[in-house]
């Protein structure tokens, strides 16, 4: 496992990120304790996880990841970096989701219970919230790291400009200033190359890449012949809808079949290739890989050490150059 700063802060993490978003409902328990033995041995040190996972799971399991990661974690915190988000509709209240003052110091005090540890070394706001003004939301951030709650802190799902005008407000009114984001990036989704990773390159951010395998299309187990198998993320909850208008397409079909074969020449899998791709990317502190059984998260580990030849990732980029057009807001 190779390892770097987040940005340009001083924090050290591994070049993967453990995702946790499937444990507790596609996830056993059992299963994710396996999932995370096998990140620990292969180096990771980053978890990343939620309060409102796991995700399609609804409210009444909100929190169930957490609570997982908190009993693993016991006698071994020390060795880990834990990264959480918040934001969702975690209660019935109408102030139990959102970036308000009272939401954020709620959510993370409440994050903290569940994961059974005194601070978290990033939280991150899981998305912009156009409801509550910018600055609260900065201010209560800088209350949660000038507490001792989290170390850092950082943003997800944010569009370009509005993270350029957090930045500014934190140096503004001198709050601490948020340190990363979480961005949706792999060879099928690649807008945020136009505006946000330019930013975040000028700005010295982290940048922890999301849906590296495109929500399963990236391993070529998906056929365009046939309806998407049971059990993924094509047809997993409430989120399966927004899966299938991401990728489920010909065009999406078409490139992976050729990306397919790119991998095939490289003797390579395409998971461990997308990911390889992923982190030679400019900006890209780490990668989030994730899995639902154990078995699966080996081919994203395996790219964390991997040299890939220059000439093969010039070919995925050639192969993937449509997908940096597109909705920013899809």
């Amino acid at each position: 496992m190779q390892y770097t700063r987040l940005g340009s802060a001083g924090l050290a993490v591994s070049r993967l990120t453990l995702g946790t978003m499937t444990f507790g409902y596609q996830t056993s328990d059992k299963d994710s304790a396996a999932i995370l033995d096998r990140a620990a041995e292969a180096g990771v040190t980053l978890i990343d996880t939620a309060d409102i996972y796991p995700y399609s799971g609804g409210l009444p399991l909100a929190g169930r990841t957490e609570e997982i990661l908190g009993r693993w974690l016991q006698g071994r915190r020390h060795r880990f970096l834990i990264a959480t988000k918040g934001a969702a509709q975690v209660g019935p209240a109408a102030w139990d989701r959102g970036n308000s003052r009272k939401h954020l110091l709620a959510a993370v005090d409440a994050s903290l219970r569940r994961l059974g540890v005194d601070d978290v070394d990033l939280y991150q706001l899981h998305w912009d919230d156009p409801d509550t003004p910018l600055d609260e939301t900065l201010e209560a951030l800088d209350t949660i790291v000038r507490s001792g709650r989290a170390a850092y802190a950082g943003v997800s799902n944010f569009l370009a400009w509005r993270l350029a005008r957090a930045l500014g407000r934190s140096e503004a009114n001198r709050w601490s200033r948020v340190v990363s984001v979480q961005a949706r990036y792999n060879l099928l989704f690649r807008e945020n190359e136009r505006e946000l990773l330019p930013l975040v390159r000028e700005e010295g951010l982290g940048l922890l890449a999301y849906n590296p395998l495109a929500g399963g299309l990236l391993t070529g187990k998906h056929r365009a012949d046939a309806p998407p198998a049971e059990g993924t993320r094509f047809t997993w909850g409430p989120t399966s809808k927004r899966y299938l208008e991401r990728y489920w397409g010909e065009r999406q079909f078409a490139t992976v079949e050729a990306l397919t074969a790119v991998a095939r020449e490289a003797g390579l899998d395409l998971a461990t290739l997308s990911v390889a791709w992923l982190l030679s990317r400019p900006g890209v502190s780490t990668v989030i890989v994730g899995a639902s059984r154990p078995q699966q998260i080996d081919a994203s580990l395996r790219a964390a050490d991997l040299a890939v030849p220059a000439e093969v990732l010039q070919r995925l980029d050639d192969l993937t150059a449509e997908y940096r057009r597109g909705d920013l807001l899809r």
